[in-house]
């Protein structure tokens, strides 16, 4: 089967896509600094699948180190770019940290894969894109608002350069995939999020308050204009999402893609505020949290979920796991990583 590079492979949804990419035959090698991420993912990976990855312990800015893993691998024939900062908070405090990073790395990567002779990328967007759109749910033409965060803005530009692209070359093929909000943990409990920064998801930060690893939760924010004052969010099982990488990679490689650049978007279709989402880690799992309501967060949208109807329709893809399934594999994960 095909090679793939996966940008970010040590990362959360980079390594639970490998497993699903080694899962359905694709060879793999990986990419990953490792700056907020940890090798030891691989390791979970290997036990998981009997398969050891090559990372290339790199930095996407660095031109000459990306150009160097195509002319090591020649026989690459796709591309999945996970590699990027994505902390929201931090974004609004260090805008150039985020622009230099997240855009130089993707236009390196464009012009390495250009000069490889390689057209297949998948990109790892997000529903920031919309920033605080007024029609729920979003779908793939729901118009894109200002972006809440430098962050949100980065993924704006980053679609912005690969469809600029699309059309300056319409020979290549790239999938720009909208994830809502991943979360959960490998069934196996071998892998799950375990950024090498504090975590600032919600999930990660629900099961760390949950094994006392954190003294609190905090809400940010009862006051927005929703159900219950919280942010609403579309809170996808990070296995159906890494399943929706390995289903655009085939699209891709079958020829079957007759635009150059494509949308999806990936999320459940519903959304769960964040008191929701505390209440079903508690009935999921039986442990209760300790939680404050605290001021708004900059950089947060309101209410974000999806409709995936396209991602169904062209890719044949379904998510298969709910609120619940997440909140169980995270905690599982947690207990053992603990």
């Amino acid at each position: 089967m095909a090679k793939i590079l996966v940008t970010g492979g040590c990362g959360y949804i980079g390594s639970h896509t490998i497993v699903d990419l080694l899962d359905h035959g694709f060879q793999v090698v990986s990419a990953d600094n490792l700056s907020n991420s940890n090798a030891a993912a691989l390791d979970g990976v290997a036990a998981i699948t009997g398969q050891h990855i090559q990372n290339y312990p790199i930095d996407l800015c660095d031109m000459d180190a990306t150009r160097r893993i195509f002319q090591e691998h020649p026989d690459i024939q796709g591309v999945i770019h996970f590699a990027a900062l994505k902390l929201v908070g931090e974004s609004v405090t260090q805008p150039l940290h985020y622009y230099r990073n997240n855009l130089i790395s993707l236009m390196n990567l464009l012009s390495s894969m250009e000069e490889a002779g390689i057209t297949n990328l998948i990109f790892s967007s997000s529903c920031s894109v919309y920033g605080n759109t007024q029609a729920l749910p979003v779908t793939e033409t729901t118009p894109r608002q200002e972006a809440e965060s430098p962050y949100a803005r980065t993924k704006q530009i980053g679609e912005d350069i690969l469809q600029d692209y699309a059309r300056a070359f319409p020979h290549s093929r790239s999938i720009l995939l909208r994830y809502f909000n991943p979360a959960g943990a490998h069934e196996s409990a071998l892998i799950g999020e375990d950024p090498s920064n504090p975590a600032s998801n919600l999930v990660p930060v629900i099961t760390e308050t949950a094994a006392g690893k954190r003294p609190e939760l905090v809400v940010f924010g009862d006051d927005y204009p929703t159900r219950d004052g919280s942010n609403i969010r579309d809170y996808i099982h990070v296995m159906d999402l890494a399943n929706a990488h390995t289903k655009a990679l085939q699209f891709l490689l079958s020829g079957h893609a007759s635009e150059p650049c494509s949308v999806f978007n990936l999320g459940i279709g519903a959304g769960v505020s964040v008191l929701e989402a505390i209440h079903a880690f508690e009935t999921a799992t039986g442990v209760k949290l300790s939680y404050r309501i605290g001021p708004r967060r900059a950089g947060d949208v309101i209410a974000i979920y999806a409709n995936y109807d396209k991602a169904a329709r062209i890719l044949g893809w379904q998510p298969t796991r709910n609120i619940s399934d997440i909140m169980r594999s995270a905690w599982a994960w947690e207990q053992k990583k603990s």
